[in-house]
């Protein structure tokens, strides 16, 4: 008798059932959208946020607060890279590049990106950026993020990720995570999202198509986070293109 085995349940294999087609829909429309369901497991979730204290991963730790960048603080992950972190940051890439194609074409911009996370990286590294991006970050309470871009250096991949590694409303109170668009001759649109343990959210890292009566225009937009009230959260955030 042959037996059939399950396929394995791994983050790839979540990545690859989220709605792609219900998430860009909502991309255009708001410039963020959140996963329907988790791509990280509880335990996964706890791996990742362990990590944290395992100095020797990071090459680098950004106190917020002595660069008026907010209050607390994250860490960039050095080389190499953990397993998930890579193996998370590789299959959201070929899912997020039609998206990001799209968006070129509509705002008239080049589209340097190759089918690959690796060409891509290699591109960057060629052209100096060559430091990791996927960043740890800590908040406790009274910290908070300054509204920003996370644009470091001329080799920009134009959609980023993070993901909730804790519970709201259990770990921790407060900390939503921030969305401002900056609207032509109008004001300032605000967003606030509730990062779900293990979801995650999509976003622009810096605007999104905007239709205009002249055909397409860009919304430019920031995010940040919301003040901590009580607790401890951590978010694991994905960039696409590395840093000089």
């Amino acid at each position: 008798m042959t037996s059939t085995s399950t396929p394995p349940d791994t983050a790839r294999d979540r990545i690859e059932a989220v709605d792609w087609s219900g998430l860009a829909a909502e991309l255009d429309a708001f410039g963020h959208a959140l996963t329907a369901r988790p791509v990280l497991t509880p335990a996964e979730c706890r791996s990742v946020a362990a990590l944290y204290d395992d100095v020797a991963r990071f090459r680098s730790t950004v106190d917020m607060a002595r660069f008026r960048f907010g209050r607390g603080q994250y860490r960039y992950f050095d080389h190499p890279l953990p397993g998930l972190v890579r193996e998370l940051r590789a299959a959201f890439y070929p899912r997020l590049l039609p998206i990001a194609r799209s968006w070129a074409r509509r705002l008239g911009r080049p589209a340097p990106w190759p089918d690959t996370l690796d060409e891509w990286l290699e591109r960057c590294h060629a052209a100096g950026q060559t430091r990791p991006t996927p960043i740890l970050l800590r908040y406790g309470p009274g910290d908070w993020n300054a509204l920003h871009r996370d644009l470091y250096g001329d080799l920009v991949f134009p959609l980023q990720v993070v993901i909730g590694l804790d519970e709201p409303g259990a770990d921790y109170r407060g900390g939503e995570f921030l969305m401002t668009e900056q609207r032509a001759r109008a004001q300032t649109r605000g967003f606030a999202t509730t990062l779900t343990r293990g979801h995650a959210l999509v976003f622009t890292t810096r605007d999104r198509p905007v239709r205009s009566v002249r055909g397409w225009s860009n919304g430019p937009m920031r995010h940040g986070v919301n003040t901590v009230r009580s607790g401890r959260r951590h978010t694991l955030g994905l960039v696409f293109h590395d840093a000089e």
